[in-house]
C-alpha cells in the first residue's frame, strides 16, 4: 500500500533540523517547523519560499498584519492551500532557484532561496537590534527576490511583492 505522506527518513530528519535555530524569535521558528512540515507532508525535498509564506502567514501574527484589511488576503490563503494539497500552481522545477544564486543551498533542506532568505533576516535583525528574528524579518526577504516562489504566489493572488515590502517596512518600524 502506498501511504499518502511519504516517510521522513532519518537523513531527512538530520536536514530538516534549521528550525531551532538560535537566530529566529519563537514564532518564526514556529514557521520554519511548520514550512518543513508542510513540505515532507507534500513529498518536497526542500522548504521553499511559499512554504515559508504559507507558514508565516499561519504562525507570525505580525506577518500577517501585514494583509490584515486586504481583500486579497482570501485569494493569497486559497493559493497557498491549493498548492499544499497538490492543486493549482505548480512548479517544474525541482529546486526554487532564481539563477542569481549558486544551486547548492547554504542550509541543508532549504531551497537556494529559502536559505538565502533566511541567512538575510538573520543579517537584518542583527543589524537592527541584535535581537532574534521575527516574521517580518523572514517575510521581508522571502518576498525580496523576484524568482521567489512566494513572490509568485503573491503575484496570482493580486499583490506586489514591493507594496508588500513597504507595508512590512511600516510594520517594522510600529
Amino acid at each position: 500500500m502506498q501511504h499518502r505522506i511519504p516517510r521522513q527518513l532519518a537523513r531527512d530528519r538530520a536536514t530538516y533540523g534549521m528550525d531551532d535555530d538560535p537566530r529566529l524569535d519563537a514564532e518564526s521558528a514556529a514557521a520554519v517547523a511548520a514550512a518543513r512540515r508542510r513540505a515532507l507532508r507534500d513529498g518536497d525535498r526542500q522548504i521553499d519560499t511559499a512554504h515559508l509564506l504559507h507558514s508565516l502567514l499561519e504562525h507570525a501574527p505580525r506577518a500577517r498584519a501585514v494583509f490584515d484589511g486586504d481583500p486579497r488576503l482570501a485569494r493569497l490563503l486559497g493559493y497557498l492551500v491549493q498548492r499544499s494539497i497538490g492543486y493549482g500552481l505548480r512548479w517544474q522545477s525541482g529546486v526554487e532557484d532564481s539563477g542569481a544564486l549558486p544551486v547548492v543551498t547554504a542550509v541543508e533542506g532549504l531551497s537556494p532561496l529559502a536559505a538565502a532568505a533566511l541567512e538575510n533576516a538573520c543579517a537584518r535583525a542583527g543589524r537592527r537590534d541584535g535581537a532574534p528574528a521575527g516574521g517580518l524579518d523572514l517575510l521581508m526577504e522571502i518576498v525580496a527576490e523576484s524568482g521567489a516562489r512566494a513572490v509568485e504566489v503573491l503575484a496570482h493572488a493580486g499583490l506586489d511583492a514591493h507594496d508588500v515590502r513597504a507595508r512590512i517596512e511600516k510594520n517594522l518600524e510600529e
